[in-house]
């Protein structure tokens, strides 16, 4: 966390970095196929440490608030209520609409996207990354997540959705959206 210069704001107390942790559990009988997609296994493929973020800390350096906190220690509660924007006034959508095309000028300053496969990377020593605007990355992990897999010689395994078919679809586009 760049507060502290410390990985996950350890100094400050916000968080520790950790190893990140898979299940070794078998997967069922409609994943036929191992070790093809970099989505398996997730985060592994592209990093095995990560931030365990303490009290009201969250995000990937511990450097946010939780939702629902702010303030500099995030220790201050405040209800966000996200309103329907049918029943938004005049000024709250083009407040909205607003926001919405500021995302789409600003690339974000914390994440980037990967263009290839691990396999087109050559097992990482040939990355391939790209830079991307706020608004554009919400649609990039929407894809990444539900897109077919591809598979040796240049197959597709169409219908595998990492994201609509799993048990935490609901908070996941909860948190999401």
């Amino acid at each position: 966390w760049p507060g502290d210069n410390s990985p996950c704001g350890e100094a400050s107390g916000r968080g520790f970095c950790q190893d990140v942790v898979i299940s070794n559990s078998p997967v069922g009988t409609q994943f036929p196929f191992s070790g093809i997609d970099d989505r398996e296994n997730w985060p592994i493929v592209f990093y095995n440490r990560t931030c365990q973020c303490q009290s009201n800390f969250m995000g990937y350096n511990c450097g946010e608030c939780r939702f629902g906190y702010v303030g500099s220690s995030c220790s201050v509660q405040r209800t966000a209520i996200r309103k329907e924007i049918f029943k938004m006034t005049m000024a709250e959508k083009d407040k909205f609409i607003a926001y919405l095309n500021l995302a789409k000028r600003t690339i974000s300053p914390d994440y980037v996207i990967s263009t290839g496969t691990y396999e087109q990377m050559n097992n990482g020593s040939n990355p391939m990354f790209a830079d991307i605007n706020v608004y554009d990355l919400f649609v990039w992990l929407h894809y990444f997540s539900s897109r077919d897999a591809f598979l040796e010689g240049g197959g597709v395994w169409e219908n595998i959705d990492f994201a609509h078919e799993a048990p935490g679809f609901l908070p996941w586009h909860r948190f999401f959206l």
